[in-house]
């Protein structure tokens, strides 16, 4: 499993499974995409406008819980740029 995040466009992709042939891309809001092969599994999840879905729960942190171990690891997301007081942008872990 990987997640991706492109600023320059603001989207984000949960990779589920390597894309092994065709898959069908179900837009289930105007904000997600889901790509899906013939068979029904699930390739990936496509958040657009993802900073904004991603910083809008866990002060934006990934939460990866094994219930089974009783685990829970916390991830910083950096998803947005700021603009430093020079003009520079440089990438925020909010």
């Amino acid at each position: 499993m990987k997640l991706t995040y492109d600023p320059g466009h603001n989207i984000a992709y949960l990779r589920l499974h390597e894309k092994k042939g065709q898959v069908d891309t179900i837009r289930v809001s105007d904000e997600m995409n889901v790509d899906i092969a013939p068979d029904g599994t699930v390739y990936g999840i496509e958040l657009l406008n993802a900073n904004a879905q991603l910083e809008a729960e866990d002060d934006g942190n990934l939460i990866v819980i094994n219930e089974s171990l009783g685990q829970r690891q916390k991830l910083p997301l950096a998803v947005r740029e700021k603009v430093t007081r020079y003009g520079a942008k440089r990438k925020s872990r909010t």
